[in-house]
C-alpha cells in the first residue's frame, strides 16, 4: 500500500519558512517590549481647564474663598493664584483653573466644593453649514 503524506506536512519553500520565522520573532519582540504608543505617565497627568462651583459662605470675599479652597490642593496660595484663570462671582460662585486629573479628585473633597467639571466651548452654527452666529443681547 502506497503512503502519501498530507500536503500540509510537506516542506514548503524556504522563503515561506523564513517569512514565518520572521513574523514569529517580531511578535515575540513586541510582546517583550513595553508599548511605545502608550502615553507617558506625564501626559496622563496633563492639566486641563476645569470650572469649580463652590458654596461660598455668605459675606466671604469670593476671590479669597476660591484661593483658600484651591491652595491646599496645589500646595500654596501663590500656586492657587497662578492657576486660577477666572473668578465667577455673579450668577454662580466658582472659578476656572488648569488642573490635573489628580488635582480634580483632591479638589472635589474640599469643603464647600459643589462640583468640578471640564470647561467646554460651544459654537452655534446657523442654518447654512459652517455659518457661525453670535447669540446674545444686542
Amino acid at each position: 500500500m502506497k503512503t502519501t503524506s498530507s500536503p500540509l506536512l510537506q516542506p514548503r519553500s524556504p522563503l515561506l519558512i523564513l517569512l514565518f520565522l520572521t513574523a514569529a520573532t517580531a511578535a515575540a519582540a513586541m510582546a517583550a517590549e513595553p508599548e511605545q504608543n502608550a502615553p507617558p505617565a506625564a501626559a496622563a497627568q496633563e492639566a486641563a481647564v476645569h470650572i469649580v462651583y463652590v458654596d461660598r459662605p455668605e459675606g466671604a470675599d469670593a476671590e479669597e474663598f476660591h484661593l483658600r479652597t484651591l491652595a491646599p490642593v496645589l500646595g500654596s496660595e501663590q500656586k492657587a493664584k497662578d492657576s486660577v484663570l477666572y473668578h465667577y462671582k455673579q450668577a454662580a460662585s466658582g472659578f476656572s483653573a488648569k488642573l490635573t486629573p489628580q488635582q480634580v479628585e483632591e479638589l472635589k473633597k474640599q469643603p464647600g466644593v459643589l462640583q468640578v467639571v471640564p470647561s467646554q466651548t460651544y459654537q452655534l452654527h446657523g442654518p447654512q453649514s459652517g455659518t457661525t452666529r453670535t447669540m446674545g443681547l444686542m
